[in-house]
């Protein structure tokens, strides 16, 4: 069989240019973003999707499909983390981690950081300036020097506590120092649940126990601060006053870290205070106003 050439013109200065075989070229590849490529993710969390018949109809299209499969392509939402809110960190941070216990060094730490907590050192600021102010002839005494007294003292029982039932109580009992929410309740049963925690937690096992850090903790930290707080009556009936009154408040601050997050995802800090701005401004500019 003879074979059939084809002439190739070329023109003067230009290279020749082979005839090209189409049907021996292949496609080209699709492109992929590697598995093990981070792609940065700059979007919130998405919400998840409620189930629907997309799968259904994903799998009919398939089954008529005669072509094979193409290679799974790694996706934004899969290959990086979502930005989180500022609610669900807050969040993650009440609820704390959820994949492991708390090593006694992880406890260590979350006391550290409880201790050097800016709101905390600034209610320790506000409450000891009340103290003083409202009572010059305590024992710590009246102006700056009675409210250092009694600054050092509050800060001081408040590193004991952490100290004693964060990390101590909470390392020895193998008990999970955080609170747990229950945002998926009935309010009532979410109040009860908060009452409830001063006595019994959560352990690292996940398993409920009894709340050592507060009943064994508040009894530690009252006999360690008659060493040092000025003017306090460390006999038996002021002793049991003082641990039921501390029982008795805990459940504020369980209702602070049950409720918070909720108002959280509602009301925007921001968008208030600024709104306070221009209303104050408002106010001052307008006529008539007081």
């Amino acid at each position: 069989m003879a074979t059939v050439v084809t002439p190739v013109r070329v023109r003067a200065g230009q290279s020749p240019t082979l005839p090209v075989d189409t049907a021996a070229v292949p496609d080209a590849p699709v492109p992929q973003i590697p598995v093990d490529t981070p792609v940065v993710n700059k979007k919130p969390c998405p919400a998840p999707k409620k189930p629907d018949d997309t799968g259904a109809q994903n799998a009919a299209n398939t089954t008529n499909d005669p072509r094979p499969d193409p290679p799974p392509v790694a996706t934004q939402a899969d290959t990086a983390p979502c930005k989180m809110t500022w609610a669900q960190r807050y969040d993650r941070f009440v609820d704390g981690p959820h994949d492991k216990p708390l090593t006694p060094k992880d406890k260590a730490w979350l006391a550290a950081r409880n201790v050097a907590d800016p709101i905390n050192n600034l209610t320790i600021l506000a409450t000891s300036a009340i103290a003083v102010g409202s009572d010059s002839h305590s024992p710590y005494g009246p102006g700056m020097a009675g409210f250092g007294r009694n600054v050092g003292v509050n800060f001081t029982q408040g590193l004991t506590g952490e100290f004693v039932g964060t990390f101590l109580i909470s390392s020895i009992a193998h008990q999970d120092p955080h609170y747990h929410r229950m945002p998926n309740v009935g309010i009532p049963r979410r109040i009860g649940h908060g009452i409830l925690q001063v006595v019994w937690t959560q352990g690292d096992n996940g398993k409920g126990m009894l709340n050592y850090a507060n009943l064994v903790g508040f009894a530690v930290e009252d006999e360690i601060s008659n060493f040092y707080v000025p003017g306090r009556r460390t006999n038996a009936p002021a002793t049991a006053l003082r641990y039921g009154t501390a029982l008795a408040f805990t459940p504020i601050g369980n209702f602070i870290t049950e409720f918070v997050p909720d108002v959280a995802r509602h009301v925007h800090v921001q968008n208030v205070v600024i709104q306070r701005i221009i209303n104050q401004v408002a106010r001052s500019e307008s006529p008539g106003e007081p």
